[in-house]
């Protein structure tokens, strides 16, 4: 079966200039098929400070009233979205930039929650898997901006890990997938303050070793939680590193492999 790399970027390399042109340099590099899924927090929150248009994150989520909305589709799907795919037509890709609603890509239902009105943030229901097939089979790479909709007309913000691990789990029928979440650490490590404490390869034995013991970082609970959960649903293996060393951490030579 033919391999499909899923790699998502975090705002800490789409809002820094250098760190994103070496990182879709190697993006570039990717023999075979691949998706690029991208948010861009940091700008659209200087975008509605400038704007004047106050944010609100809680538990590290953005609530999205009308006004934020507009304000991430325009930063999201817009500029970010079309910088990096003209960004990567320069290197000699053939790359398309899509947002959940081009194509009926993601449709979405906004979320309710019991206790926190989060706004227009949505929450995935389904994944056009015959336009991402059919895309995909002309080599061209895609770049998908986590901006959804309902169906009926409403855009909705919804979070990049999950449409990366969305569209990840949707397309582990058809291909080899790897997921991968590129971010500012080396990997999944066992001493936060060292870098160099790296572990190479988590299953999920390991993992729950490792968290009996406390030597996994809170923070990363959550993303090694969702890990295994798009395993248990097809995908091959997650990969977890640093966006700029993608190559590295495709080959092995760099970040943490999860695998079951």
């Amino acid at each position: 079966m033919e391999s499909l790399y899923v790699i998502k970027i975090g705002g800490n390399i789409v809002d820094n200039p250098v760190l994103l042109t070496t990182c879709l340099q190697a993006f570039a590099k990717v023999k075979g098929q691949a998706i690029l899924v991208h948010g861009g927090g940091k700008m659209a929150t200087s975008m509605a400070e400038s704007l004047g248009v106050e944010q609100n994150i809680i538990e590290g989520r953005r609530i999205t009233d009308e006004a934020t909305l507009k304000i991430v589709t325009m930063v999201y799907a817009g500029y970010i979205n079309k910088n990096i795919v003209a960004q990567l037509q320069a290197l000699g890709v053939n790359a398309m930039g899509l947002s959940g609603v081009d194509g009926n890509l993601i449709q979405a239902h906004k979320r309710n929650h019991a206790s926190i009105d989060y706004g227009f943030v949505g929450d995935i229901d389904a994944v056009n898997t015959d336009l991402v097939l059919q895309l995909l089979s002309t080599n061209t790479k895609l770049v998908v901006t986590p901006i959804t909709h309902d169906g009926k007309g409403q855009l909705l913000n919804t979070n990049a890990d999950t449409v990366a691990q969305i569209l990840a789990t949707a397309l582990a029928s058809k291909y080899n997938v790897h997921l991968m979440y590129g971010f500012e650490k080396e990997g999944v490590l066992k001493d936060i303050n060292e870098p160099s404490s790296v572990i190479a390869h988590i299953d999920r034995p390991l993992y729950i070793s490792l968290k009996n013991q406390k030597l996994i970082f809170e923070g990363m609970i959550p993303k090694i939680d969702n890990a295994f959960e798009a395993l248990d649903k097809g995908v091959a293996s997650v990969i977890i590193g640093k966006a700029e060393k993608m190559n590295e951490l495709i080959n092995g030579t760099s970040g943490t492999t999860i695998t079951k």
